[in-house]
């Protein structure tokens, strides 16, 4: 297993699952590397769930794409699944179904299951450290991820696949993803974000933040002091919101409650 231990999990934008037992088990190879297939078919995810259920059909995807935009889960990310007619790339890549609207010989996908694609390519690179998808359109890079880290199952077998539609996407699929990717990891500039703020913005952030304070318990350290309990005993406040700051108004009425005014 390269690059140490992995930690695999799926994407949450799944809304059907039927898992498939045509898999190989664990990967052997981190995911580094994206495959998308046409169904050369309209099926539901329903339908290419069943049918990829079935163990003589030897074949499966970790997921599919329906023509409504659906996203199904058939074998999970950490288990090689039986998609591209190559266990090197299926180790390294999760393959993904999407079903066809149209037939041959392009193989055109719908605008909801295109959206989907994009949706379910972003939330892979960004799960597995995916920083950019890269596309050559050249078959002698596939495994050069530094080069290329998208394939496609005509390179590997005799097939269509995914269709023309989808493989003449491939560099569009890539800049869209990319552009979504883009800039996630630079860090925010609080203090540029502040001073760029009017004064009614700063306002409504400070009344977000009170309201986030409501929702916090005692911390232990008070409990452990016990004067926040003496204070509510004494009628000295509500015992509510204990983390919430307190305004001047409330700082006085709480020495008028001491009787220290």
């Amino acid at each position: 297993m390269e690059k140490g231990e992995m930690k695999m999990s799926n994407s949450p934008l799944v809304t059907y699952t039927k898992l498939s037992p045509n898999h190989s088990g664990r990967r052997n190879h981190v995911i580094d590397t994206i495959s998308i297939h046409c169904m050369a078919g309209n099926a539901s995810v329903e339908t290419c769930g069943a049918l990829f259920a079935d163990p003589s059909r030897k074949a499966s995807s970790n997921y599919g794409i329906g023509s409504d935009g659906r996203i199904a889960l058939y074998v999970e990310e950490a288990n090689r699944s039986w998609c591209t007619s190559n266990a090197a790339n299926d180790h390294r890549a999760i393959t993904i179904e999407v079903a066809n609207n149209g037939g041959v010989p392009d193989w055109p996908v719908s605008d909801k299951a295109y959206a989907a694609l994009l949706d379910l390519l972003t939330d892979i690179c960004r799960r597995n450290g995916i920083k950019k998808l890269l596309w050559k359109g050249d078959k002698s890079l596939i495994g050069q991820v530094d080069k290329q880290n998208m394939t496609v199952h005509r390179w590997f077998a005799a097939k269509a696949c995914p269709g023309d539609y989808l493989y003449n996407r491939h560099g569009e699929i890539a800049a869209e993803v990319n552009r979504r990717l883009e800039g996630e990891d630079e860090p925010m500039d609080i203090a540029k974000l502040i001073s760029e703020m009017t004064n009614e913005q700063a306002y409504q952030l400070m009344q977000k933040a009170e309201l986030h304070a409501k929702t916090l318990s005692e911390p232990a350290w008070s409990q452990q002091e016990g004067h926040w309990a003496k204070a509510v005993a004494n009628g000295i406040v509500d015992g509510t919101s204990p983390e919430r700051p307190a305004k001047r108004d409330e700082m006085i009425a709480i020495l008028g409650r001491l009787g220290l005014l």
